[in-house]
């Protein structure tokens, strides 16, 4: 065969492959669970706007967590309401949905928390061998928690029973950017949101407490409870030009308005 034929023939093989990067990368999908029981519908003026935003607004809030699967590694962000929450507490045990989905506790690689409020925190004991991703300054208080914050589900890696890595800024979890941890402080001091990218539906970006609802989300409302109102503001202008930018769906995990935009359990987004 002459040189030319035999580039030629290796340039139409080349062509007709995937790329390696495309041989490489891993499926990722997302599925949105149920993570705690939802309270009665309240008037959330007083509480989640410090200029008292949203007079007469009545929602019912709802408590999410999800499943981040990339190629075989399972993901967990926040873990909601865990067994203990009394009212609160989900209706079916995250362990349970998991199951339903063929997922196994040991499976699950990292746990995600977007900040240390037991919403979001109270399911993690359940999954003792993974690694616990977290802000680094929500985990520097947890060392010497203030009066009426619970620490109980994260005891196992608080007592250095699990491996934990805290945060400062933004985390790229499996290293190639498909599942970045966002750092948007302000909600709490080491608060994150997170940002996973899906094939077919495109970045989509999770909040957890960032914002509680899409009033309060569109008005740049800052709850009374916040711990640091510039950096409320700042983050949320961070997140509204990130979703202008990568053209990312936008998924407030309390209102159950926007959880709608993902599939139901046990459908996933890809």
């Amino acid at each position: 065969m002459r040189i030319s034929q035999l580039v030629a023939a290796t340039l139409a093989l080349a062509a007709s492959l995937p790329t390696l990067a495309q041989q490489a990368a891993p499926e990722v999908t997302l599925t949105r669970m149920e993570c705690g029981t939802p309270r009665a519908p309240a008037d959330v003026n007083l509480r989640f706007s410090d200029t008292l935003a949203h007079p007469n607004l009545v929602l019912q809030l709802v408590f999410s967590c999800y499943l981040i699967k990339h190629g075989d590694d399972y993901m967990l962000w926040d873990t909601g309401f865990g067994p203990e929450a009394g009212a609160t507490a989900p209706k079916v045990a995250l362990a349970e949905q998991l199951a339903k989905v063929g997922v196994k506790p040991e499976q699950v690689k990292f746990i995600g928390i977007s900040h240390y409020h037991p919403d979001h925190t109270g399911g993690a004991a359940a999954f003792p061998s993974a690694t616990l991703i977290i802000g680094k300054a929500d985990w520097e208080l947890l060392q010497n928690p203030p009066k009426g914050v619970n620490t109980a589900p994260l005891k196992h890696w608080l007592s250095g029973g699990g491996k934990v890595e805290p945060i400062a800024l933004d985390h790229d979890v499996f290293g190639n950017g498909a599942v970045m941890i966002l750092s948007t402080p302000g909600h709490t001091a080491g608060h994150h949101s997170a940002m996973v990218k899906l094939a077919k539906t495109g970045p989509v970006i999770l909040s957890g407490d960032a914002a509680h609802f899409r009033e309060n989300y569109e008005v740049n409302g800052v709850p009374t409870f916040n711990v640091d109102r510039s950096q409320t503001l700042a983050s949320l202008d961070r997140i509204k030009k990130l979703v202008a930018n990568a053209k990312a769906t936008f998924i407030i995990q309390h209102d159950p308005r926007d959880v709608a935009k993902l599939p139901a359990y046990p459908e996933s987004a890809k």
